[in-house]
This record gives structure tokens, sequence and C-alpha cells, in this order.
């Protein structure tokens, strides 16, 4: 018996920089990936992360697109390349039960499990002030991220951090716990942790609309809507005068890094205002988010042309 004989055969559903850089790190380590199976880009996506279908054609994977994962075509597919184990690496379609049932799957999450379980879980974490997230990789059960923990490994997420910052962390992380475990993944010995689902919480997706500012709310809760929306996510936005505002770059004034923490004083309403020929967000708490880009229906808007169409 030769070295090919015993290599595990896997399928894997992947998507995204995750699903790029999980794929590598089973191909270094010698598993035939018999089949990948991911998504068509969107047109109407704005696609800033690596191509699964790029690597797949580079390293001559066979990879399919299909548009629903419970079709009985996929499960065939599937079943026909007999594979050993099945990954999904930020794959966007829940696996059925069927699928399942074809070999044991594992599961690659964007948090530390069992918080922040469902979607956009670095956006979520961003958005709820968490100071640190990871990668988790765990059994995969029909319930989603609530199979049993085998892999994780923990990044920090620092006050000022975007959501796109620190997704860019969180794949490094799913490629640390995916190649420390593999081994004893691919010879039958990996642990298994109990994933506590009375911890944590569940969250679905977002859409753009969850980017709308409630400049009511305090400086520190917009600035973490803002740090998780930030380009390139659709950014967090207020409608003013038939015109959106999207807030491209901006901190959190009055934290050591600027002036004007305490603007109350000033007597200045919510919302966009100008102040000292800079661009702010006033919030409910009287502190403000100091804008150092902001774009109107689309097109960069300076401080003097702010205030022009302010005074209007």
């Amino acid at each position: 018996m030769n070295d090919l004989d015993l290599r595990k055969r896997a399928v894997v559903f992947g998507y995204h920089n995750v699903g790029v850089r999980c794929l590598k790190v089973l191909l270094a380590a010698g598993v035939e990936v018999a089949l990948v199976v991911t998504h068509e880009d969107s047109a109407s996506e704005n696609i800033w992360f690596e191509s699964m279908i790029s690597l797949c054609q580079t390293e001559g994977i066979p990879y399919v697109t299909p548009a629903d994962a419970r079709s009985p075509e996929l499960l065939e597919q599937v079943k026909t390349v007999e594979p050993d184990l099945m990954f999904s690496f930020y794959y966007r379609h829940m696996l059925p039960a069927a699928l399942l049932a074809v070999a044991p799957a594992f599961n690659m999450h964007g948090s530390l499990l069992p918080e922040f379980r469902g979607r956009a879980p670095v956006n979520w974490a961003v958005l709820h002030g968490a100071t640190v997230t990871g990668a988790t990789l765990h059994e995969m059960t029909v319930k989603p991220d609530a199979g049993a923990i085998v892999s994780q490994m923990e990044v920090p997420i620092l006050p000022d951090d975007t959501a796109h910052e620190v997704f860019g962390k969180v794949q490094v992380a799913a490629e640390q716990a995916l190649w420390r475990v593999l081994p004893s993944l691919l010879d039958g010995t990996a642990p298994r942790l109990h994933n506590d689902l009375s911890k944590g919480g569940y969250f679905g997706g977002r859409t753009p609309e969850d980017g709308r500012i409630d400049w009511r709310l305090p400086a520190q809760q917009v600035y973490n809507l803002h740090r998780a929306v930030a380009p390139p996510y659709p950014g967090a936005f207020t409608d003013l005068g038939g015109v959106r505002y999207v807030i491209q770059r901006a901190r959190l004034a009055g934290t050591g890094r600027g002036n004007f923490g305490n603007v109350n004083c000033l007597g200045l309403p919510l919302g966009l205002t100008v102040v000292d020929n800079c661009i702010f967000g006033v919030c409910g708490d009287g502190r403000m988010l100091a804008i150092s880009a902001l774009t109107a229906d689309g097109d960069p808007i300076t401080a003097e042309e702010l205030k022009v169409r302010l005074a209007a």
C-alpha cells in the first residue's frame, strides 16, 4: 500500500477568502479534493474577495455551482465521488440531511462558537462591541452552528477595527484552526468539545438597510455600526433632503484622538454637522463621530460642500 492509497478524499463546499485559504490547507496536507461546490459571483455584489472557481481552475479540481444545495443532482454528484470527509468553508447554503449523511462533515464558522451563531458573524461581533472573536471548526448538523467543536482560534477586535479588518484576521484564524487539527481529523482522533447552545446567540443575515443610522443612539453604538458595515460593505448611512449620505471613514471623537468629545454646550442638532471645516455626526449622548470621508448619493462630498447643503 502506498501513500496514495492512504489519502483521504474530500468534497469541499466553499466560497470567499475563507473557502480559498482552507481549500489550500487541505491541498497542502495532501487531501484529495475530488469535488468543490461553490457559487457563481453575483453581478449585483461588490466582489472584493478571492475566487474559489479560479483556484479550482488553477489546481485542476472539478467544481460545480448549483443554485440549490438540496437538488437531487448535487446529492448524486457528491455520492459518486465517495468522499471520506466533507467540509463547508463559508458556503452560503445550508446542507440538507441527505447530503450530511454521505460522510462526516465539518463547517468553518467565523466566530468563537457558541457566540454569534448564524449569518454575518464578524459584522455582528463588531456591531455588538465584542473585543474578541475567531474561527471555529465544528461538526455539521442539520441545525446551523450546533455541532461539536473540533478546533478554535481566537483573534482580538481592536477598538477602531472595521469588520473588513476583523475578517482579515478571522480568515487567518480559520486557516490556523484547520491546519492545527487536520492531522488528527484525518486519522480520526480529533477532539469533540461541547457546543453549549444555551450560551451566545443566533443572528440572521444583514441587508444594506440595516446600515441606517439612528443618531439618537450613543456615539459608541453609532460608531460600532459604522465599523460593522464600513466599505467594502455598503456603509452606515443617513438620508437628508432626499440625499443619501454614507460614511466611508470615521473615528469616535473625544477618545484621545481628537477634540469635540462633548458638544452639548455647542447646541448642535443630532446628525451631520460641520465644525471648523470638519464633518461630524452628533449622537444622542452629546458625543460625535469625526467623519473624514463621506459620500452623497455615491459621490465624495467635502465639509465646505456639506455646510452649504445643510444651510439651504
